[in-house]
């Protein structure tokens, strides 16, 4: 199957992934848009697995000021390069993360270790596992995954604060 570079164009505006990757999901799903998008997801998510072990040391603070001024949040985010700390992309996704924090009010990124072992650490949701407010089909580990895809590099939320006033 031929794919044309119109093809490729449009899968990498609709996805973020890079042109060969695009190319080769086009390839392998003999050119049919959709299925070509459920391959880069998957294959996306394999490589997120696979990044996760490596050390990010690099990133930004990003704060969130809601409107009104009565409720802020500042969030860490950790990338292991300068160059995507950098990022205008990794910036927003800071940033709608630090949104998360201060419209969901967590009190921890992820869960506690005594929970494997069936303890539980509270009932409420840790950060990453919230249902993410901007599109209630992924969670917040879901939006990080994705953009391990896209940016090729593992990120870490490392830590978040939330300000209330009065609170």
């Amino acid at each position: 199957m031929e794919v044309t570079a119109e093809q490729v164009k449009a899968l990498r505006e609709r996805t973020g992934a890079g042109i060969m990757d695009c190319r080769r999901a086009l390839v392998d799903a003999a050119g049919d848009m959709g299925r070509a998008e459920q391959l880069l997801a998957e294959r996306g998510i394999e490589r997120a697995e696979k990044k996760s072990s490596r050390e990010a040391r690099q990133g930004l603070i990003e704060a969130y000021i809601h409107a009104g001024g009565r409720v802020a949040a500042m969030v860490e985010l950790n990338c292991e390069t300068d160059f995507v700390a950098r990022n205008p992309q990794f910036r927003e996704l800071a940033h709608e993360i630090a949104m998360q924090v201060a419209a969901m009010n967590p009190t921890r990124v992820d869960r506690e270790p005594s929970e494997a072992d069936g303890q539980s650490a509270g009932d409420e949701t840790p950060l990453l596992d919230q249902t993410y407010i901007r599109d209630s089909s992924k969670t917040i580990r879901d939006l990080i995954k994705q953009n391990i895809a896209g940016f090729g590099e593992n990120i870490v939320v490392r830590r978040f604060a939330r300000f209330e006033l009065g609170g």
